[in-house]
This record gives C-alpha cells, sequence and structure tokens, in this order.
C-alpha cells in the first residue's frame, strides 16, 4: 500500500506539471505571434554657440590660413550641454595662441525626447576677435540668446533675442531684424550683421542670431586680410515623426457558398458543428499530453504490481 502511494505522487505531480506547461506557453506564443510595436523617431536637435568660416591671409596674401571653428557644438538624439568659455587658434597671430572668443557665459544645449526637440543657447559678454585686430574686438554683445522648439503635434518655432548694447569694430550700432546692418570703418574694414535670422517648416525650426559678413585689412598693410562668415547662436530641430497606426486586423470577407456538395461528401462536418478557435491546437496539445502521461503512470503501475 506504501509503495503504490509512493508511487502515483510521482506520477500525479509528472502529469500536473506537463498540462501547466503546455497551457501556459499557448498563451505566450500567441501573445509574441500577435504583437507588434512600432518605434517612433525623437526627433533631431543642433546647438552652436559660435561657427567660423573665415579666410586669413598674412604676408601679402603668401600665407593662407582657414579660420574654422566650431564652439560648443552639440547634437541630439542624445541629450547634450556643454559650455566653454574662450577657442583658441594655434598658428595665427605670429605663432602665437589667439583666442576667438571671449565671453561670461558661452553655452549650448539641444535636447529630444518622445515629445519634441529642443535647441538653445546662451552667450552673456562676449567678446570675438579676427587675427590682425589684437586690441580691437570685431564685435561686443551683452547678450544674446537663440532658440528652436518642434514639439509633436504643434507648429514648430525659432526665436532670436538680443539684450544690451552692440559695438562692431568700435563703433556702437543698433541692429534691426528687417534687414543688414553694415559697419564700415575707414583703415580697418567693414562688417555686415544680419539679426535674428529664422525659417520654419511643417516639422523643422531654425534660427541664427547673429551672422556677420566679415571683410578686414587694418590699414592696408596687408598684416593680417580677413574675409568670411560668422555665425553667433545657430539652432536647429526637427519634430518626432508620427509613429505609424497599427492597422486592425481586417476580418476575412464573408462569401456565402453555393448549396452544392460534392457527390458522396457527408451532409455535415465534425468541425463545421464544433468550430474552431487560435486555442485548439494547444487544447489539443495539452489533452495528448494528459493522455501520455497517464498511460506512462498506468504502466508503471503494472509493473510495480508484477
Amino acid at each position: 500500500m506504501n509503495a503504490n502511494t509512493d508511487f502515483r505522487m510521482p506520477a500525479r505531480r509528472f502529469t500536473a506539471t506537463a498540462a501547466a506547461t503546455v497551457l501556459a506557453a499557448g498563451p505566450m506564443v500567441l501573445a509574441g505571434a500577435g504583437s507588434a510595436h512600432a518605434s517612433a523617431d525623437h526627433g533631431r536637435a543642433s546647438a552652436v554657440v559660435l561657427r567660423t568660416g573665415l579666410d586669413v591671409s598674412l604676408l601679402n596674401k603668401t600665407v593662407n590660413v582657414p579660420l574654422a571653428v566650431s564652439l560648443n557644438e552639440v547634437r541630439a538624439p542624445r541629450s547634450a550641454e556643454r559650455t566653454a568659455l574662450t577657442a583658441r587658434l594655434d598658428g595665427v597671430d605670429g605663432g602665437q595662441p589667439f583666442s576667438v572668443l571671449r565671453a561670461d557665459v558661452a553655452s549650448a544645449k539641444a535636447t529630444v525626447s518622445a515629445s519634441g526637440a529642443e535647441a538653445s543657447t546662451n552667450l552673456t559678454h562676449a567678446r570675438i576677435h579676427v587675427p590682425g585686430l589684437p586690441l580691437l574686438s570685431l564685435i561686443e554683445v551683452g547678450q544674446v540668446t537663440s532658440k528652436a522648439t518642434c514639439e509633436a503635434g504643434r507648429k514648430p518655432a525659432a526665436s532670436a533675442t538680443l539684450l544690451g548694447g552692440v559695438t562692431v569694430l568700435g563703433k556702437k550700432v543698433t541692429l534691426t531684424v528687417g534687414g543688414p546692418t553694415e559697419v564700415k570703418v575707414p583703415g580697418v574694414g567693414e562688417v555686415r550683421i544680419d539679426f535674428s535670422k529664422t525659417r520654419t517648416t511643417s516639422r523643422t525650426a531654425a534660427a541664427s542670431a547673429l551672422e556677420l559678413h566679415v571683410s578686414v585689412n587694418p590699414l592696408k598693410l596687408n598684416v593680417a586680410d580677413v574675409e568670411g562668415t560668422l555665425t553667433l547662436g545657430s539652432v536647429t530641430c526637427e519634430s518626432p515623426s508620427a509613429a505609424p497606426a497599427s492597422a486592425p486586423a481586417s476580418a476575412p470577407a464573408s462569401v456565402s457558398a453555393p448549396d452544392t456538395k460534392p457527390q458522396g461528401a457527408p451532409a455535415k462536418s465534425g468541425l463545421a458543428e464544433t468550430g474552431g478557435t487560435s486555442t485548439t491546437p494547444f487544447v489539443v496539445g495539452a489533452a495528448v499530453v494528459l493522455l501520455a502521461a497517464g498511460g506512462a503512470a498506468v504502466a508503471l503501475g503494472r509493473r510495480h504490481r508484477s
């Protein structure tokens, strides 16, 4: 009696475990096959405090040195923020390190998320220098900021603001949004400035706080002939793309078959009577496992008795 009891308990446990395994696996397989997740683009953003594209000619244009500097340039999809105060260019100004920008604050920030993308810059008490003018700033600004925002489902926006005074080649100037401001200093050079240039589309926005077109040749001595462009506070963004909506599975169209039967076909079909669902294979599988486990238990029991 004790031997039979010891045998039946493992057999029952095996049967229950096998059935639970099959029934648990069925829904997991169905869930994996029927679910699909579309990943949406989170957009893009970039920001740079200062970007230069200047050609510097030294010694009566016998030596050309490109001055291409990007200060505090950040790009996202990954959220990023960076702050720096000075940028230097070696090999110019007699081989001495040359400071292009000095500022109390020079920051650029770019962030992206599922809800939108944003970029911004902040430049405070900034002084920009070019070769050939070691004591005279090309431009000085109190504070200039720029911002581009691209939120999902909303129209993108871009803006730039200027606070405090602006001095160009030693002259105080007033900048206007409507058009460029030209500053000419005899014996030094000329600068054309565009303030707050913005553009937007259905998904993008961009702004530059200040764009300078520079032509400098101090006293016409050809000590340093500087020409090119310089941009302060450049930002761009692109809004997230909408995730494609998952279309519901369309049910097959119902087509009524003509009331005709092949010769010798049965009047009714058992499958048509009972019907079938997506879980039918798992129920059948569980039943087969239970039958197999029960048969194994009976066979082992008979061997034990014999």
